[in-house]
């Protein structure tokens, strides 16, 4: 895999040159329109492992390769986190029920680059308080977005969206983060979801990574189960996530992963 003639900042941050930007398209939209495909199927009834066959075949469908499947072991094409489930949930038979909610993460690569995105879903009608949960976490994320341009830092990102998530009165995970991508997986810098304004690397043009801010009804303290993926809240709350992969340009941002139905909110479906 030929490397990105950008340069790299002291911090280990690469720096992409902008005409590299069409491959994280082509990669993000891939993503982004499996996401969109899985939608019916997410219904009262199935089961997580269903719903990750389905991806798995539309990613060999698309031609595409998952980025998941023998990543650290891990066996799936995505990752179904449902309720009080935070990230990384591990498809299995779990039957899904009506009101549940689940966030669907799913990586492929295309031509050497990387397309991350993960969505929230509902399967059948959820509660007042998941459908609020959900709004919120959306909207955070949209709100760490508009903090992308150039000469602000990633602690802006992170304020921003702590701000807004505490001042609806939930919480922010703090045990993930997002993450630089391209044309590796993961990679410098870590992309925090709550901090101080003006604190952390300045943003430049160039630069490629992952918003996915985790939301919790409840406390922010999750924990980790014995099989080593799957992380819950400790209070039970449920819990919301919205992700995508972006790139800081010359006067804003670029969102590589958008949904090409126009249904990455659950409430347009």
């Amino acid at each position: 895999m030929e490397e990105s003639r950008g340069r790299v900042t002291r911090e280990g941050i690469r720096i992409y040159d902008p005409q590299e930007f069409e491959g994280m398209r082509v990669a993000g939209r891939a993503a982004a329109e499996i996401l969109d495909a899985v939608t019916p199927h997410v219904v009262p009834g199935t089961t997580t492992a269903a719903i990750d066959a389905f991806i798995e075949d539309e990613v060999k469908r698309m031609g595409v390769t998952s980025a998941t499947i023998g990543y650290k072991g891990y066996r799936h094409a995505s990752c179904i986190s449902i309720n009080h489930v935070v990230c990384h949930g591990i498809p299995g038979p779990k039957v899904v029920k009506d009101g549940d909610i689940m966030n669907i993460d799913v990586t492929v690569i295309v031509d050497g680059w990387f397309g991350d995105s993960s969505r929230m879903y509902v399967a059948g009608t959820a509660n007042r308080k998941a459908e609020r949960l959900i709004d919120v976490t959306h909207d955070a994320l949209m709100v760490g977005i508009e903090a992308v341009k150039p000469g602000n830092t990633f602690g802006d990102i992170g304020h921003a969206i702590q701000t807004f998530v505490e001042g609806n009165r939930m919480s922010v995970v703090r045990d993930f983060c997002g993450h630089g991508i391209g044309r590796v997986f993961h990679a410098p810098p870590n992309v925090l979801h709550y901090g101080r304004a003006g604190s952390g690397a300045v943003l430049e043009e160039g630069m490629i990574f992952t918003i996915e801010p985790m939301v919790n009804l409840g406390r922010p303290e999750t924990k980790v189960l014995s099989d080593d993926w799957t992380a819950v809240t400790r209070d039970k709350s449920l819990s919301a996530q919205f992700e995508h992969s972006v790139a800081v340009t010359a006067d804003g941002v670029e969102i590589f992963t958008l949904s090409p139905k126009g249904i990455f909110h659950p409430s347009k479906r």
